[in-house]
């Protein structure tokens, strides 16, 4: 589809929900100290499949909230320890930089990413202790979180209404950690999540299809031994579009723990080996501005609706912008 696509459908007005491709921390999965990489019913954006034809900046900002517990004495990989149950609150604080190069009017057009975080997250738990005694416990951590990069997006255009994007994301364990602590501003791993996304626009129906797939890779924790088993993530979004640059729909979302996690902790914990499911309603906003600028808002709840070994979340709540330019 050489030189066919319209400005309107791959151009600036629509780039925007690509900028979170690479922007999103987990906070509330199965793998150590109940925490991983992606939120369920998170990741997936407004327009995540379409890298732009022409040259632009996005800048981003999202802030996203989460309220879960593993309930009972269940038992949970906490460092070094094993918490009876967990209570954690996270918030995050994302602010996003991407940029689309100039790469012509081809069917493939490149971007990169780099996502700054910052985490607020206080947990409660009961710690095992000597004699089967344990203790409740609580901790709190407030910090930079690990650096979150994309070095290369590269988007595929099938059609005007069809596209495809296709990213390696890197989390680096730049964050402080410690082992003995129950709260940490960081995993302590360096995290690979090859994604592909996809969108689709139906403009008969008025409704679009937002997709992304992703499968996160975790080396091991050198300072607790424990090496978090690798996690397939799905999100798929589909809105009803208004003709005022209003949207709405439905977000669902799951996440599969492939395997068991490996390490001393994890095999007293048979693999600590989980998974989940969230949905929930979406509400999007575009708006075009003066000097070929875009304005994307949106705001989604995403509750925990199925779970085992990873928080169940009834307050997940997420709110984004970005302006292109």
């Amino acid at each position: 589809m050489r030189g066919a696509r319209s400005p309107k459908l791959c151009g600036r007005h629509y780039v925007c929900g690509l900028a979170f491709l690479a922007a999103l921390p987990g906070a509330a999965h199965a793998t150590e100290g109940a925490l991983g990489r992606q939120v369920t019913g998170t990741t997936v954006q407004a327009n995540i499949g379409i890298v732009a034809p022409e040259p632009m900046t996005v800048v981003s900002l999202s802030e996203l909230y989460l309220d879960g517990k593993i309930e009972g004495r269940r038992q949970v990989p906490v460092g070094g320890q094993i918490a009876l149950g967990l209570d954690g609150q996270v918030a995050f604080t994302l602010a996003t930089l991407m940029k689309v190069w100039d790469t012509g009017a081809g069917s493939w057009n490149f971007a990169s990413s780099l996502t700054l975080p910052y985490v607020w997250t206080q947990v409660k738990a009961r710690v095992a202790g000597p004699r089967g005694n344990s203790r409740e416990t609580s901790d709190t951590a407030s910090n930079l979180f690990d650096l979150y990069f994309t070095p290369i997006i590269a988007g595929y255009h099938f059609s005007q209404t069809q596209h495809m994007a296709l990213s390696l994301n890197i989390w680096a364990p730049t964050g402080k950690y410690d082992e003995n602590s129950l709260a940490n501003p960081s995993l302590n791993n360096w995290t690979f999540v090859p994604q592909v996304a996809y969108t689709g626009i139906f403009p008969e129906s008025k409704m679009q299809l937002d997709a992304v797939a992703s499968l996160q890779l975790y080396t091991r924790n050198q300072a607790t031994d424990y090496r978090n088993a690798p996690i397939f993530g799905l999100d798929v979004m589909a809105r009803h579009m208004f003709g005022n640059g209003v949207g709405a729909g439905l977000v669902v979302g799951t996440q599969q723990q492939l395997g068991a996690d490996s390490g001393p902790t994890a095999d007293r914990l048979n693999g600590f080996k989980g998974h989940d499911w969230a949905l929930g309603p979406i509400l999007t906003y575009d708006r075009k501005l003066a000097n070929n600028r875009s304005l994307s808002l949106s705001a989604r709840w995403t509750p925990t609706v199925s779970s085992t070994r990873r928080l169940d979340s009834t307050s997940t709540f997420m709110v984004s912008a970005a302006l292109v330019f």
